[in-house]
């Protein structure tokens, strides 16, 4: 509960499989949407979840031999910024460009 307090506003809306160990979670947030997880929930909804997490697991393990717990928060940003500017292409000078004179 100290976690959720700490790491949750308490305006937040927070979507989760019916698990019992989120049972508190709806005291502090606004808003606590529970959907229990079977087979199509998983297949369909949460297909691109299991894939990034396996891709993300597979690039740490990969990439870096001794993760420690004090960077694992910088290695995780490293990966979800790659993994938002994959599609950028063509545009990826452009971007850049924007994000330099943005910056200033």
């Amino acid at each position: 509960n100290e976690t959720i307090k700490e790491s949750i506003d308490n305006q937040s809306i927070v979507f989760t499989d019916k698990s019992t160990s989120y049972v508190d979670i709806s005291d502090f947030v606004e808003l606590h949407i529970t959907e229990k997880s079977d087979k199509e929930t998983t297949n369909e909804t949460l297909k691109w979840v299991h894939i990034t997490i396996s891709n993300a697991k597979r690039n740490l393990l990969g990439n870096y031999h001794k993760i420690k717990r004090k960077y694992l928060q910088l290695y995780l940003n490293e990966f979800i910024y790659k993994l938002n500017r994959r599609y950028f292409g063509d545009k990826l000078f452009e971007r850049l460009i924007i994000a330099n004179i943005t910056a200033v």
